[in-house]
């Protein structure tokens, strides 16, 4: 078995373990800060903050990415891969680490993908709300939005109409 499989068996484990333990609680908080995780083959293609800002009405977005080849987003505040989540499952990217301990009012997970490091990456935010696609996981989302990834305008009209009816934007 090589140090790869081990540290992916590894970081399953502690998935299922954070995720076994997981306690929500929902606030109707009003939304003003927006965090979104995603493949950087998502963000770089579609303008994922501007009409995110645009059409929610927020100017508080960051976005941090996953990046399969690490090679490319050497030492970059906005990516992480693979190399960034040490053995033992831990995020080990300072950068990264800022990121998910900010206290968002809204996660985005914009990903269809099943990738074990976002998904991580997700259950490890401390994001007070979390929204994501139908079919990555149901247990990490208090919404799923059943849309195409490249859809990003319709998904964020469908986003806007639930975030409304939970009474965190305003009309």
């Amino acid at each position: 078995m090589s140090l790869f499989n081990i540290k992916e068996l590894r970081l399953r484990k502690k998935f299922d373990k954070i995720l076994s333990d997981k306690k929500e609680i929902f606030t109707d908080k009003e939304i003003k800060s927006i965090g979104i995780i995603s493949l950087s083959t998502i963000s770089e293609s579609l303008k994922l903050e501007e009409e995110i800002a645009s059409i929610l009405g927020v100017k508080n977005i960051k976005i941090y990415s996953f990046c399969k080849d690490s090679k490319l987003k050497e030492d970059s505040f906005q990516y992480f891969s693979k190399k960034d989540i040490n053995s033992k499952g831990n995020f080990i990217n300072p950068n990264l680490q800022s990121f998910l301990e900010e206290p968002f009012d809204l996660l985005i997970g914009y990903f269809k993908e099943d990738n074990l490091y976002l998904k991580m990456a997700i259950l490890q935010s401390r994001a007070s709300f979390k929204v994501g696609f139908t079919g990555v996981d149901e247990n990490l989302y208090r919404i799923e939005i059943s849309e195409k990834t490249e859809n990003l305008k319709s998904f964020s009209l469908e986003l806007k109409k639930y975030l409304q009816l939970f009474k965190k934007l305003k009309n």
